[in-house]
């Protein structure tokens, strides 16, 4: 697929593979050919969103020896967290839209002061909200419809909650190195910071050695840690000077001009993302209706499901990080070719995935519990949701391009009619008036998401969002 190659020319594929891990030297990619940009750039995002997964599965992973409560503890945390990723995703996606529109304009500094403002946000949110949700971790647990059993663990949710400016700064940072076509660097504080928790999380969970037994509180404690030396190495790789996106003393002030035009870019964006978060808390709320058994069925779904579409994610942040490039140097064009052919890559690999998945249910979900009442459920939820791989596919590039381009208020509108008016009350009607119980709730996912991709395509085929100024 790159640019009509031969397929004997494999040599040239392994060398383009080999230089999208390793880091490419392009600084932009707004020239060439587009399916090998497309691969430069997708590789190491593709490897990173794996490993972000990575860390809500190891987490299940262990937790899940402790106990359907304890995995139900991690469930309802994270679905709260969800509201923390709506903002750092939001953040990000102001981030890289107007980061790579700098480099597409090759104005570098533009790009290191945009980094900044981003970062300061960031700081901003993140400190009030991690006070409240240390304050308020167990009343938020209780009306999340935790049980007693589930209350017991709120030192996990405290730490979560509490700390969440070191998943901000982790998102965001990440992103400015996305948009600027640092993807590789991405890839590698990822590494890191997921090698730590992996390595952590038992001994915390456990007790290990000389590590205390602190049970599911250890995985908070674990996956923190992880990720907070991950935010050390990304300020440390911004400030070093040799990449792409080089961040300097003249360039450590706050620029209200550049604030406010990121703050109203990345305000739509992160309503956009807090309605998709927003309704998944809404589904692990009609999930919780049905007791521990049916949140930790979902919860062990919802993180297979992430780590198999994550790398999808990663041609639709490629896809993103060339609109933004190509629009800067005035290639409206090249732009929507880049996506298109993105979005053939996408369903392609996800056809693949879902297929697998499919076919093999039964195993990948054992792996995660062997609890008799857990494992029917999320067997039977996570082949509903499988089904309808290829549609997400496109919906996912479809609605980064349109993020990338600065165009952040068309999936918003698409969210809220696909996610908040429509897949609540469909899971709420299939799950609870109609008796399908956690079944209907699963299935009210696969087809709000599939309508998702649907309307992003006939609106993206429009092309208004080539006009969006950022």
């Amino acid at each position: 697929m790159l640019e009509a190659q031969p397929i004997g020319d494999q040599p040239r594929l392994w060398a383009t593979i080999r230089e999208a891990i390793a880091g490419s030297h392009h600084g932009e990619y707004t020239e060439g050919p587009i399916g090998r940009a497309i691969l430069l750039l997708a590789i190491p995002m593709m490897l990173e969103l794996v490993l972000e997964s990575v860390f809500a599965v190891v987490d299940v992973f262990f937790v899940s020896r402790l106990g359907a409560d304890s995995v139900a503890t991690v469930g309802l945390t994270e679905s709260m967290l969800t509201i923390i990723y709506a903002v750092a995703i939001g953040l990000s996606l102001g981030a890289t839209a107007t980061v790579a529109r700098r480099i597409g304009e090759r104005d570098h500094d533009g790009a290191a002061i945009a980094a900044v403002q981003a970062i300061a946000l960031g700081i901003l949110v993140a400190v009030p909200v991690g006070v409240a949700g240390f304050w308020f971790a167990g009343p938020l647990l209780t009306l999340m419809g935790a049980p007693p059993d589930v209350l017991v663990h709120v030192s996990y949710a405290q730490i979560v909650l509490g700390l969440n400016g070191i998943v901000l700064l982790l998102f965001l940072i990440n992103a400015v190195f996305r948009g600027a076509g640092d993807a590789a660097v991405a890839m590698r504080v990822l590494w890191i910071a997921n090698a730590i928790n992996i390595c952590l999380d038992p001994c915390f969970i456990f007790g290990l050695g000389p590590f205390p037994q602190l049970g599911v509180t250890g995985a908070a404690v674990a996956t923190t840690t992880g990720r907070g030396i991950g935010v050390l190495v990304q300020l440390f790789l911004l400030a070093r000077g040799n990449g792409r996106i080089v961040i300097r003393r003249q360039h450590l002030r706050l620029n209200p001009g550049v604030m406010l035009s990121m703050v109203r870019l990345s305000g739509s964006a992160v309503f956009q993302t807090l309605i998709g978060m927003t309704s998944y808390i809404g589904m692990v709320r009609i999930f919780a209706s049905f007791g521990s058994v049916a949140v930790a069925a979902c919860t062990i779904v919802i993180r297979i499901i992430m780590f198999l579409v994550l790398p999808a994610w990663g041609l639709s942040n490629a896809a993103a990080t060339l609109v933004g490039q190509n629009l800067g140097a005035g290639r409206p064009d090249r732009a929507e070719t880049s996506v298109w052919r993105a979005t053939a890559y996408n369903v392609a690999f996800l056809s693949v995935t879902g297929l697998l998945c499919f076919i093999f249910t039964g195993t990948i979900v054992g792996w995660f519990t062997t609890d008799p009442q857990v494992g029917p459920i999320a067997t039977r939820g996570l082949r509903v949701i499988a089904a309808g791989f290829p549609f997400y596919a496109a919906g996912y590039v479809l609605t980064q391009s349109f993020n990338g381009a600065g165009d952040t208020v068309t999936p918003t509108l698409i969210n809220l009619g696909c996610f908040w008016a429509f897949e609540l009350p469909l899971a709420y009607a299939l799950g609870l008036p109609l008796g399908f119980g956690p079944d209907g709730v699963f299935w009210a996912m696969a087809i709000a998401f599939s309508t998702m991709s649907v309307v992003s395509g006939l609106l993206f085929r429009r092309g208004h969002w080539k006009l969006k100024r950022v």
